[in-house]
């Protein structure tokens, strides 16, 4: 198999190289997958250079969310959820190969009509959108939503389960090409956070102008969200993309009676697996519904495991919208 394995950790993207491995053998209680399309996260540039919390021991083979087709079952399972041939999508390390090992839990099948790059970038982004707003939020038809980094990966998806479920969307971006591909995605208005003085033209939106019932904060701007978030207002803290750990003044938590609320996706599988099939039902329903789409980044495409390097680079750069997807082609197609 071809994979970007890490032998030792790297600076930038481009110093990441595809090589030639052994075939993957999969253990009793894991499907071995054939990737067709594997999605890029934050998370994976900080991997590659040692500073995740979650380091593999050296040498791994780099990525983590990829959608393909199931080559074989668990050999320990005589009821497997997934048969031979079967189109899945997933979370497991190794995504940045044409094969990977998974457990049956972090598998999902892909949607009817949904191809390989679109659901290669669901396993993440679309269960956080969709727990933060509705599982700790909890957000009502008729609420005023504010959605930070709003043409991201996680905030598309949020920007559309907050429109699935009646809210009024305020979006923020920051540039003129991301502003567009929120509302494309359903946000009402778009905002620029590098403005001054932003907060107020958020207010201003809102009926009059007490402030936005939501915010959902990937970014970290609790402390400037806070002035335009209405009293018994509710903030979810996904992320800190902006890199700075906050220091939030709780006087104005305390006295406009705001409830903040961290949502780390990652953790429900372990402290509340009743509530995993809960969000990938509501999610399935609005696929179903054509209410929540694909958010793979189109302005160009990424195609083969050279190009992962390059996607990642964009991403960090702040250039790509959605999900920057590669599409991984398989053995006959390479040799063409």
């Amino acid at each position: 198999m071809r994979a970007i394995q890490v032998k030792e950790y790297v600076r930038e993207p481009q110093d990441l190289k595809v090589t030639h491995l052994p075939d993957l053998t999969p253990s009793p209680d894991t499907y071995l997958i054939s990737i067709h399309a594997a999605a890029t996260n934050f998370f994976d540039l900080l991997q590659i250079r040692g500073k995740y919390q979650h380091q593999p021991p050296l040498p791994w083979i780099a990525g983590a969310e990829f959608a393909g087709v199931v080559l074989s079952t668990p050999a320990s399972s005589k009821t497997p959820r997934f048969k031979k041939g079967d189109r899945v999508f997933g979370s497991s390390q190794g995504g940045y190969a044409t094969q990977v090992c998974a457990r049956e839990e972090s598998l999902m099948p892909v949607p009817p009509k949904w191809g390989f790059l679109e659901a290669a970038g669901l396993m993440v982004t679309a269960p956080t959108g969709y727990a933060a707003l509705i599982l700790e939020a909890r957000i009502r038809k008729g609420e005023w939503v504010l959605i930070h980094a709003a043409a991201g990966g996680v905030g598309l998806a949020a920007v559309q389960v907050a429109k699935a479920f009646g809210a009024t969307v305020i979006a923020t971006a920051g540039s003129k090409r991301k502003f567009e591909v929120a509302k494309e995605f359903g946000a009402d208005y778009t905002i620029d956070y590098n403005t001054e003085g932003w907060a107020e033209q958020v207010k201003k939106l809102t009926p009059k102008s007490k402030g936005v019932d939501v915010v959902f904060d990937p970014v970290g701007m609790v402390n400037t969200s806070l002035k335009c978030t209405a009293w018994g207002g509710r903030i979810v803290i996904v992320g800190f993309a902006a890199g700075n750990i906050e220091k939030v003044a709780m006087n104005r938590v305390l006295l406009k009676n705001i409830s903040l609320v961290g949502l780390h996706w990652g953790s429900y599988t372990k402290e509340a697996p009743e509530l995993v099939d809960k969000v990938w039902e509501g999610l399935f329903l609005l696929i179903k519904q054509e209410k929540f789409k694909g958010t793979v980044y189109r302005d160009r495409e990424f195609g083969g495991l050279e190009t992962v390097s390059q996607a990642l680079g964009m991403l960090e750069r702040r250039e790509t919208w959605g999900k920057a997807v590669v599409a991984v082609p398989q053995a006959a197609e390479s040799k063409l």
